[in-house]
C-alpha cells in the first residue's frame, strides 16, 4: 500500500515535472523565436539605413550633375551672349549697375554650321591702320568662303609705323567675330596641332596677292597652291579684292563683315557708350576727322603752314620709312591737286562757309595734331567747344589704351558712327569705312569735303579775290550734294585707285529704291 502510494506519488511528480519541463521548452522555444524575430527586425532595419543612405547619396549626386549642367550651360549662353552691338544709345552702364543689370535682349540664336568639304587653311597678316585692316579682313573672310577654306583668325600689323603690339581679340570680340559666320566659313583660332608644327618649322607658303584683284584670281591662281600646299599665308591685305564685278553674295557678305561680324570687345564699347553719353549731355556732335598728324604729313609730303624745322623734320621722317615710296614731293602742287588734308586753319574757314554753329561741340576724332596750339588756335577761337578723349576721360579710364592706337582709332570709330555730323579732312581710310557704315546707318550727314576746290577757293578768298559772303556761298554750293546721300559708286576700269572705294558706299547692301538713285 505504501509502496502503492509511493509509486502513485512518484508518477504524479513526473507528471508534474514533464509538464514543467514542456512548459520550459515551449518558453525556451518562444523566447529563441522572439530573439530570430528580433535578430530579422535589427537586420531589416540596418538594410533599410543602408538602402536610404544609397538613395541620398544618388539623390545627391545626381542634383550635383543637374547644377553643373546647368552652370556650364549658362556660362555658354553668357559667351554667346556677348557684348550687345553698339546702337540705340545712350545706354552706358556704370560698373555697378551692370552688375545687377541682367541683358534686355533675349538669347542669341546661332547659326547653324554651314557643311562643306574643306579645300585647306588660309593664313593672313594685315597690314596698315586699323580700318585699313578692318576691310582686310572683310576682304579675306569672302575670300576664304569662295574658295570653301578655313580661315585663321586674321593677324594684325605690329610692325607699322604705329607699332600696336594688339591682337586680333585685343580689338575685336573674336567669338563673335568666329560664332557669327559659322554659316558661311568656318574660322579656327589657330591651325590645327599638326599643320601647327609644320608652320613653325618653316613648312610654309607665303606670298602677297595682287591689289585689286577679281575673285577669280584667287579661285584661279590661289585655291591650286592651297590644294597642293595644305596651307597659305597671304602676308599683304591691303585692297586685294577689287570693289566692282564681284557676285552679288560676296559683296554683301563683305557687308555683313563689316557691320555685323567685326564688333568691338566689351571694353572699348563700353568705353564708347561713356564718350557718347558725356557728348550727349551738352548737345549736337559733330566729329572731326582731322588728319593733321605727323606721320600723315610725313607721308603726303603736305607741309602748308609748317616752319623751316617742321618741313626738316617730316622730310626726315619720310626717308627713314623705306616702305613710304614716295620721297621726293612738291607740297604746293600736291595741294592745289587736292591730295593734301586740310590744314586746322582751313578746316575752320570752311567749316564757318558750311554755316555749321559756332556752339556745336567738335570732337576731334585724330592723334595728336603736328604744331600743337599754334596750328588749333584759328580752330578753336571760332569753335570753343573743342572736346577729345582725353578731355572727356579721366586718365585712369584710357591707361589700357595707351600705345595701342589701333585700340584708340576703335573708340574714335564708335563716336564718329553716333556723332550728328562727320566731318573728315581727308578721305583716308578711317574716313572712307565710316563713310560707308554711316551710310548703311541710314544715310547719316557726313560733309564729304571737295579739297580741290576748297583750297582754290580759300586762296581767293585770302588774296581779296573773294569776300567772305562770295567764298561761303561758293562752298555751300560745292557741297550741296556731298553730305553723304544715296548715289552710285564710281566705277573707272582699269583705274580702281581713283575709283569709289567699295567700303566708302557698299550700294549692294543698302537696298536702294530706283527714285533714290535717280536724284543723285
Amino acid at each position: 500500500m505504501k509502496e502503492a502510494l509511493l509509486g502513485g506519488g512518484e508518477k504524479s511528480e513526473r507528471k508534474r515535472g514533464r509538464v514543467v519541463w514542456e512548459r520550459l521548452m515551449m518558453m525556451g522555444l518562444k523566447g529563441e523565436s522572439n530573439n530570430n524575430n528580433n535578430n530579422n527586425k535589427l537586420k531589416n532595419s540596418v538594410v533599410s539605413v543602408r538602402s536610404s543612405r544609397m538613395k541620398l547619396w544618388m539623390i545627391r549626386a545626381t542634383t550635383s550633375v543637374l547644377l553643373w549642367t546647368c552652370v556650364v550651360q549658362l556660362t555658354a549662353l553668357g559667351d554667346m551672349w556677348g557684348p550687345r552691338v553698339l546702337k540705340g544709345w545712350p545706354s552706358c552702364f556704370t560698373h555697378e549697375s551692370a552688375l545687377i543689370e541682367l541683358p534686355s535682349a533675349p538669347p542669341r540664336v546661332l547659326p547653324p554650321k554651314r557643311v562643306y568639304k574643306n579645300n585647306g587653311y588660309l593664313m593672313v597678316s594685315c597690314n596698315g591702320g586699323l580700318n585699313q585692316m578692318r576691310a582686310a579682313i572683310c576682304d579675306m573672310v569672302a575670300i576664304a568662303r569662295y574658295l570653301n577654306v578655313t580661315l585663321i583668325v586674321p593677324e594684325l600689323d605690329k610692325a607699322s609705323f604705329w607699332a600696336d603690339p594688339s591682337e586680333f581679340q585685343d580689338i575685336f570680340d573674336v567669338d563673335h567675330f568666329i560664332t557669327s559666320l559659322r554659316d558661311e566659313v568656318r574660322i579656327l583660332k589657330e591651325l590645327p596641332p599638326r599643320l601647327k608644327t609644320r608652320v613653325e618649322n618653316g613648312l610654309l607658303y607665303s606670298m602677297p596677292p595682287i591689289s585689286w584683284s577679281d575673285i577669280s584670281y584667287y579661285k584661279n591662281q590661289i585655291l591650286p597652291l592651297i590644294q597642293k600646299y595644305k596651307v597659305v599665308h597671304l602676308n599683304r591685305t591691303d585692297a586685294r579684292l577689287a570693289n566692282n564685278g564681284q557676285p552679288l553674295d560676296i559683296q554683301r557678305l563683305r557687308c555683313r563683315v563689316n557691320f555685323s561680324a567685326l564688333r568691338f570687345t566689351s571694353q572699348i564699347e563700353e568705353l564708347g557708350r561713356r564718350v557718347i553719353k558725356l557728348l550727349r549731355q551738352n548737345g549736337p556732335v559733330l566729329v572731326l576727322h582731322l588728319r593733321y598728324e605727323m606721320d600723315m604729313l610725313a607721308f603726303s609730303g603736305c607741309t602748308q603752314g609748317c616752319n623751316g624745322d617742321e618741313v626738316d623734320e617730316l622730310t626726315r621722317m619720310r626717308y627713314a620709312y623705306p616702305w613710304w615710296k614716295e620721297k621726293i614731293i612738291n607740297s604746293d602742287l600736291k595741294r592745289k591737286d587736292g591730295l593734301c588734308p586740310l590744314t586746322p586753319e582751313e578746316t575752320a574757314l570752311t567749316l564757318r562757309a558750311l554755316d555749321i554753329d559756332q556752339n556745336i561741340q567738335i570732337y576731334i576724332a585724330a592723334g595728336e595734331i603736328y604744331g600743337g596750339d599754334r596750328r588749333m588756335a584759328s580752330l578753336a577761337k571760332n569753335y570753343p567747344k573743342l572736346v577729345r578723349k582725353e578731355t572727356l576721360l579721366e586718365p585712369s579710364d584710357l591707361q589700357f589704351f595707351q600705345n595701342h592706337s589701333s585700340q584708340m582709332a576703335a573708340l574714335d570709330y564708335l563716336v564718329s558712327l553716333e556723332s550728328d555730323i562727320f566731318v573728315p579732312t581727308y578721305d583716308g581710310n578711317m574716313a572712307k569705312v565710316v563713310e560707308g557704315h554711316r551710310r548703311y546707318l541710314g544715310f547719316k550727314k557726313t560733309i564729304l569735303l571737295n579739297r580741290k576746290l576748297l583750297v582754290d577757293l580759300i586762296d581767293q578768298y585770302n588774296s581779296g579775290v573773294l569776300n567772305w559772303d562770295e567764298f561761303s556761298s561758293a562752298v555751300k554750293e560745292a557741297h550741296a550734294d556731298r553730305m553723304g546721300s544715296a548715289a552710285k559708286r564710281l566705277v573707272i576700269p582699269d583705274r580702281p585707285k581713283e575709283e569709289d572705294y567699295f567700303y566708302a558706299n557698299p550700294e549692294e547692301c543698302l537696298e536702294l529704291s530706283d527714285d533714290m538713285l535717280s536724284s543723285t
